[in-house]
């Protein structure tokens, strides 16, 4: 009944449109970084009107709605906001509850438009409103030119009005988090499946039987393009629909929980023990069998179960990459990441059944399959377990236990390098390995590089940054002797005592949660709670940086040890900013006095259930690093959402220009 009246005094609005007074709406595009447009628009609403709000509750609501054209969807990565004062009623007419402005309201729509397009933004604002008892609608349609930029932004243009909620950009697909990137990645890691045991020898055997059993060659061809697909669909299909219907953020908590995290550890450690050759793991054989049966239908649907059966058979050399990348990109802010790493991951291992096809003269050039297949088995065994390592450091570090500490982690990948080295050379054994009458080229290669990553890895026993691994190995504060860490801590204290003052001695220095959560790296001062930080930033009267980050976060540590780093950010972080570090993961519980419920209901008892719920809830999004940027009210002075950036000038430059929005508003 409530939707027909709605529907009724609409279209009776629209039909009869008497004395209809039509909003006036003004539209502006202003870049306001070298990725970031912001699209707003003012909309001034006539007098005695209620025009609807665009923030949409619930299906049944009435609201206005932003439509931008389908060319510009793709640079949209953040939701409407809204700034002006809205209202909310029960609306007797309809019989609903309603929210809307009766003054002037601004629209905005941040766009991730990088500064060399020349583009222009259409869309249209699908308006409703209400007059007395008429309800007014319409559509007002817009096209604003967007050129590209010929020099650096107006810092000005970073600014946004004192005491609103800034619109957020998305600036976390740089570099480690680029969607093509993530691709191309996997697309290799597929690639390496190929010479796995388990898939190598079916190549052959596959394209001979499709090019035999066709009645022509072209039909051959098709059928071995149908194969490479459907492996690519049995892949991709189940991580999207898992995605889609559980969401991104679902598999970012599966990727960065501590069960996932220890189940991954135990399925790692049993794949390495496989691959020594204690014994066979596969999938029920019943599985496998019955793919079998259905593949010997024949026509697309064979074919298509005959790609399952490869999938099962090979799931004892393809599961622990497949795992392993899957944890990888969860964590990444790129959108639909896992969707993406199934579908590189699929493609390099599908396409060389269609090359082969192709060309199948290639087929000859192909080395014999042998004994070095299973070489490659257990030299993958070495690596699963130092991949297993990095499993069990991560559930050390959200625990505390220090069992893992970087150098303990170090010496356990240094060991297993110089065992897979020596395996390689002959000088260990194993009960299935054929006779090695002469070490190979190819084998000698593989044996120095294995041999040179272990002597890259010793330096790191004494604090070498090992900037190359920092994303996998333990955070440097983990480490008891580390020479590279005391160099920045001697001259903190130096610096220190020859600049205390007595507004200085005021600030106490950090004290929730540094039982757990100390020595922050290069030696500066980072407080784990926000309301410590802010206090501190009063006193100091400087900025604060709000740092997400997590214990497993990978690019967190890349971040810190590729650009934190530099000499001139760091002394940008010590002098200018009050860091205020906040752990996702983090398992410390609450004091009794901020314990509390979220929107939800649920109680927030930890701490990192306390940071996931304000960063979710403030900034939208869950992601880590980012790395958001506050006045001692909270009001934020840049809406650049700032994640993973190998850049060093561009962070650089990020942080003046917050430093210098914050003096400009202090005076």
């Amino acid at each position: 009944m409530k939707k027909v009246l709605i529907v009724l005094f609409f279209v009776f609005g629209l039909l009869t449109n008497i004395n209809a007074q039509n909003p006036q709406m003004d539209f502006v595009a202003q870049r306001v970084s070298d990725s970031t447009v912001d699209l707003k628009i003012t909309v001034k609403i006539p007098a005695g009107a209620k025009f609807y709000t665009t923030q949409k509750k619930t299906d049944d609501d009435i609201a206005s709605t932003l439509t931008l054209d389908t060319s510009i969807t793709k640079y949209v990565h953040t939701t409407v906001k809204e700034d002006g004062k809205l209202q909310t009623e029960h609306d007797a007419d309809i019989q609903t509850q309603t929210s809307f402005y009766t003054d002037n309201v601004v629209i905005s729509q941040l766009l991730s438009i990088p500064s060399s397009e020349d583009i222009r933004v259409k869309g249209k604002l699908s308006w409703m409103q209400k007059i007395g008892k008429d309800f007014p609608t319409g559509d007002t349609t817009f096209t604003v030119a967007i050129t590209p930029s010929t020099g650096s932004i107006d810092k000005k243009a970073d600014n946004r009005t004192s005491g609103t909620t800034p619109n957020i950009t998305d600036d976390l697909t740089a570099s480690g988090n680029s969607p093509l990137r993530i691709f191309w990645i996997c697309f290799l890691a597929g690639l390496v499946m190929v010479f796995t045991p388990c898939v190598f020898p079916l190549i052959p055997v596959t394209v001979s039987f499709f090019l035999k059993k066709s009645e022509s060659k072209a039909q051959g061809v098709r059928n071995a393009l149908w194969y490479s697909i459907s492996i690519i669909l049995i892949y991709t299909i189940p991580t999207f629909i898992i995605t889609a219907v559980f969401g991104q953020a679902a598999m970012y908590k599966i990727a960065t929980s501590v069960v996932a995290n220890i189940l991954f550890f135990a399925i790692f450690i049993i794949f390495a023990i496989s691959f020594f050759g204690a014994f066979e793991l596969a999938l029920p054989n019943s599985w496998a069998n019955k793919a079998d049966e259905k593949s010997g239908k024949g026509g697309l649907l064979g074919i298509f179960f005959m790609a399952l059966t490869l999938v099962i058979v090979s799931f004892s050399c393809t599961g622990p990459i497949v795992g392993t990348l899957l944890a990888q990109v969860s964590g990444t802010s790129a959108k639909m990441a896992p969707v993406l790493g199934m579908l590189g991951l699929s493609a390099g291992l599908a396409i060389p059944f269609s090359l082969f096809a192709f060309f199948p003269s290639l087929l000859k050039s192909l080395p014999k399959s042998g004994g070095w297949l299973n070489s490659v088995k257990v030299v993958f065994g070495f690596v699963e377990l130092a991949l297993a390592m990095k499993f069990l450091s991560n559930v050390d570090l959200i625990y505390g236990w220090h069992l893992l500490d970087r150098e303990i982690f170090l010496v356990i990948w240094i060991v297993l390098s110089l065992l897979a080295g020596m395996y390689l050379l002959g000088k260990i054994k194993f009960s299935h390995d054929s006779d090695l009458k002469y070490v190979s080229i190819p084998r000698l290669f593989f044996a120095i590089a294995i041999f040179c990553f272990g002597v890259y890895l010793i330096p790191g026993l004494w604090g070498a940054p090992l900037k190359a691994l920092s994303g996998l190995l333990p955070p440097t504060n983990t480490q008891d002797f580390n020479l590279n860490e005391l160099q920045y801590k001697i001259g903190a204290a130096g610096r220190s005592n020859a600049s205390a003052t007595p507004g200085n001695d005021a600030v106490l220095p950090p004290k929730l949660y540094t039982d757990k959560l100390h020595d922050a790296p290069f030696g500066l001062t980072t407080y784990y709670d926000l309301d410590e930080g802010i206090a501190a930033a009063k006193i100091l009267k400087k900025p604060i940086m709000l740092d997400f980050t997590g214990h497993s976060c990978a690019n967190c540590r890349k971040m810190e040890n590729e650009v934190w780093s530099n000499p001139d950010v760091l002394d940008r972080l010590r002098n200018n900013f009050v860091i205020v570090s906040l752990y996702v993961d983090e398992n410390s519980d609450l004091p009794s006095s901020q314990v509390y419920k979220d929107k939800n209901g649920k109680e927030i008892t930890t701490l990192g259930q306390k940071v996931k719920d304000y960063e979710s809830s403030k900034f939208g999004m869950l992601v880590q690093p980012l790395y958001m940027f506050m006045d001692t009210d909270q009001n934020l002075l840049s809406d650049v959402r700032y994640g993973y950036d190998p850049n060093i000038e561009k962070f650089k430059k990020h942080l003046d220009l917050t430093k210098e929005k914050f003096e400009a508003e202090k005076k």
